[in-house]
């Protein structure tokens, strides 16, 4: 398929998202951790939230521990700090795998349609996907691009529809 809106994931909470909900949005899709370096990118995406969801604009968080541990706890506790450190408002799934044989079918489509540098595989958290209003991947990147470096490419995207 050419678009992410066949898929579907489970929420923190427990409950199902289609994608085809997100029809129409540009989305920031990213696999999170809540012990990493890079977990202080969750003030950034919750700033870009905030500024663009108002314009068709989601950021879906999903907890992924495959890399370093770095996401151990439940649901509840990923959930509670994510809100409690970075007052995390956006969507965030539950915990995921995002490489390997146990990947869930949303990363396995996400990689197989854009290039890391070292191949198609994520690498570590906080690789991020922007997708455009049609579902499909417009542009990868890597763990160490601040959100708020690619502010221009979201506004880019929102001004497509």
């Amino acid at each position: 398929m050419s678009n992410i809106y066949q898929y579907e994931a489970e929420l923190l909470d427990g409950k199902n998202q289609a994608f085809s909900d997100y029809q129409g949005k540009v989305l920031l899709i990213v696999n999170t951790a809540s012990k990493c370096g890079f977990t202080p990118q969750f003030s950034g995406l919750e700033k870009l939230y905030q500024k663009y969801h108002a314009q068709g604009f989601e950021v879906l968080g999903f907890p992924c521990n495959q890399f370093g541990g770095q996401d151990p706890g439940s649901h509840e506790e990923i959930g509670a700090f994510c809100q409690k450190n970075y007052g995390v408002s956006f969507p965030m799934f539950a915990k995921v795998d995002v490489k390997g044989p146990e990947a869930h079918i949303l990363f396995r489509y996400l990689t197989n349609h854009s290039k890391g540098i070292l191949g198609n595989g994520i690498k570590w958290n906080f690789t991020k996907f922007l997708i455009n209003q049609q579902g499909e991947v417009i542009q990868r990147y890597a763990p160490t691009t601040k959100p708020e470096s690619i502010e221009q490419d979201i506004e880019n995207a929102l001004a497509q529809a």
